[in-house]
């Protein structure tokens, strides 16, 4: 009988060293502990060693840490109504563990269906050629979308970055259709400006050339210099009045004078 009570006295004794141990909780420095007393918020504790009191408290760890959220691919149609499918990886972090516990269910799973909505929302107000060529501008305000509606729910993103925007193959030889004709009008215009610059410059030199009768000679010299050197059996040449004239120091007559 003595042996039963001796039982009795050392489970009774066991119990509050137990209930002692389970009650120390370590946390680490990246995590936050909410606790509850008898349901209620009471504090928000952590990092180290904290004591839970069991039965009356319980607790609620949150990761402080910044986390990945890869969003699914989404159908979206731009503003140019062209179709397209797009994802994206959103960064974010707990920056208030009580709100993030309290305020929704599910932090994550929130996050995530609020990422492809703002998605969808925020691509559908641009064009195709934006959604290609300004990633950086839209992420911004993804980000920035995103970051204010989470804010209620404690939460940072920090940064969104656009992964992938798929077009399907009708869209893809349309747009190399239009780069080709782009390129083709591009081509036509810088031809045509060196034209205009040649004709330009034509124009000058040919002014100069009747202003000058030296600049003409030499002119012609050079022309002779390098017909020269062509293989061609038969050279015909014009060979004005005026030049004769500057070589024999004679003035020249005009068909007509007296």
């Amino acid at each position: 009988m003595t042996w039963i009570f001796d039982q009795a006295w050392i489970g009774i004794a066991i119990i509050p060293m137990l209930i002692l141990i389970y009650s120390f909780r370590i946390l680490r420095e990246y995590e936050r502990g909410v606790i509850f007393l008898l349901g209620r918020f009471w504090k928000v504790k952590g990092p180290g060693l904290i004591i839970v009191i069991p039965i009356i408290q319980t607790i609620e760890r949150v990761d402080l840490r910044t986390r990945v959220l890869d969003v699914p691919e989404q159908d979206v149609i731009s503003r140019d109504n062209v179709s397209v499918k797009v994802n994206a990886v959103v960064y974010f972090r707990v920056i208030d563990a009580e709100k993030a516990i309290i305020q929704v269910e599910d932090f994550m799973i929130a996050t995530s269906q609020l990422a492809q909505t703002t998605l969808r929302s925020v691509l559908g107000q641009h064009e195709l050629d934006e959604m290609l060529a300004e990633r950086e501008r839209l992420n911004a305000d993804i980000q920035r979308s995103l970051d204010e509606q989470t804010d209620a729910w404690g939460i940072k993103v920090s940064n969104v970055e656009l992964k992938h925007v798929d077009l399907d193959e009708t869209m893809i030889r349309a747009i190399a259709k239009q780069a080709e004709a782009e390129r083709t009008r591009r081509a036509k215009i810088i031809d045509a400006e060196g034209e205009q610059q040649a004709a330009t410059k034509f124009l000058e030199g040919a002014e100069i050339l009747s202003n000058n009768s030296q600049a003409m000679q030499l002119r012609y010299l050079t022309a002779l210099q390098e017909i020269a050197g062509e293989k061609s059996s038969t050279i015909i040449f014009p060979f004005p009045l005026e030049l004769i004239n500057a070589f024999t120091g004679m003035p020249g007559k005009r068909p007509g004078d007296d």
